[in-house]
């Protein structure tokens, strides 16, 4: 009984601890910060909780009521200027590949330099935003490094498969496999980035000074 009651006052003061020092945004957030240390299960942690808040050691802050966004609202709102922004690069791309002949200077370079990003950065960047939507499980500079190496991965991955084909590693089909591709990343990753803007709790907890 004693060992059960200092494991139980254990576990509350490292939420306590978790509350002040990383200050979690919501509900949710605190009780995935106290799973990595306690292997509990979310409502022995919701329990403890309840506890704290009894104690009147923790309180829960209610955010104001907001009105919950659909899919197309959110897609149209500037959170998700990146899906656009990624879109236009590749429909670009695509435009110019099929429009621009290799002889046409200096509008070629249009072609090189809209080809260089593509192939270089695009498709990798939709897959580590399906991967890791929000900003807060990856920071820019690995988002930017990781976004180069999938895409430098995903493009022999697309000629692989292509040469399996009927239509063969040429120009068309390599462009359109890829366009398609960065389209259903990049898709999924803004239902994804949706889905957890839509979830997270509208609670916040903070600590009580007893």
């Amino acid at each position: 009984m004693k060992s059960d009651r200092t494991t139980d006052s254990s576990i509350k003061e490292h939420v306590l601890s978790v509350v002040k020092n990383q200050k979690p945004a919501t509900v949710g957030q605190l009780v995935k910060i106290v799973q990595q240390k306690h292997l509990l299960k979310q409502q022995e942690i919701m329990d403890v909780l309840a506890q704290l808040e009894n104690e009147g050691r923790i309180h829960f802050t209610k955010k104001e009521p907001y009105t919950k966004l659909t899919l197309m609202e959110y897609a149209l709102s500037s959170k998700a200027a990146w899906f656009w922004v990624t879109i236009t690069v590749a429909a670009a791309t695509s435009i110019a590949a099929f429009t621009i002949p290799e002889d046409a200077f200096p509008l070629v370079y249009v072609r090189y330099v809209l080809g260089t990003v593509f192939i270089l950065w695009v498709p990798g960047y939709a897959l580590v935003k399906a991967l890791f939507p929000t900003k807060k499980e990856m920071d820019s500079i690995e988002r930017v490094a990781l976004s180069m190496g999938l895409s430098l991965a995903l493009v022999p991955i697309v000629g692989l498969i292509l040469n399996y084909t009927s239509w063969g590693i040429r120009l068309t089909p390599i462009i359109l496999s890829l366009l398609a591709l960065t389209l259903a990343l990049a898709a999924a990753a803004l239902m994804r980035e949706y889905q957890i803007s839509a979830d997270e709790s509208q609670t916040t907890p903070t600590e009580t000074t007893p």
